[in-house]
């Protein structure tokens, strides 16, 4: 094998520490959280849920997809959501496929870690639904914990957002959070 892809992959991979998350930026955030951080709060939520929820979980499974799920953002940048609804119906969906195919160009492993990202973007399996509930999950945390670090008022948008939770941990999880936010004066 040709170590060099493997570094591509990794400076791809690397990519995620310089890009930082747009959405807080844009509230008024100063030194918001990169993509990488994000992306260890996730897969960290999801250690901790797989634990929480009471039906069998692939830990594998679930952790890959948690390492992968914001990986294509190393080309596309963090566009927040408020953009990509003015675009077409399913081009987010293509544009990442398509840098994720770049970054892991013709590397013999590259079936394997696709199928975890195919996985997660059918969102069929429980453990891709618990994924993207964790992803939600570090989302609400990260703006609770910059409203209590800065005072910024400006992320009550993020609260406000529908998202129904697959598990009824995950909701338990939310609304400790939710809790915790009104209760700081």
């Amino acid at each position: 094998m040709d170590m060099s892809d493997v570094v591509t992959l990794l400076i791809h991979g690397n990519q995620l520490k310089r890009t930082i998350r747009s959405g807080w930026g844009q509230r008024g955030v100063p030194e918001v959280e990169n993509v990488a951080a994000h992306s260890y709060g996730t897969a960290f939520i999801a250690l901790v849920m797989v634990e929480l929820i009471k039906q069998p979980m692939n830990l594998k499974n679930v952790l890959f997809m948690s390492l992968l799920h914001d990986l294509p953002e190393g080309i596309t940048t963090d566009i927040p959501a408020p953009a990509w609804r003015l675009f077409p119906t399913g081009v987010k969906s293509d544009v990442e496929n398509t840098a994720m195919q770049k970054i892991f160009g013709d590397l013999p492993f590259k079936k394997d870690f696709l199928s975890y990202w195919d996985e997660l973007q059918k969102g069929e399996t429980a453990e891709a639904r618990l994924v993207h509930d964790c992803d939600k999950l570090d989302m609400y945390l990260q703006a609770l914990m910059y409203e209590l670090e800065t005072g910024n008022q400006k992320l009550g948008e993020f609260w406000r957002l529908e998202y129904e939770f697959e598990f009824k941990e995950a909701q338990a999880l939310f609304d400790e959070l939710a809790r915790l936010r009104l209760q700081t004066p």
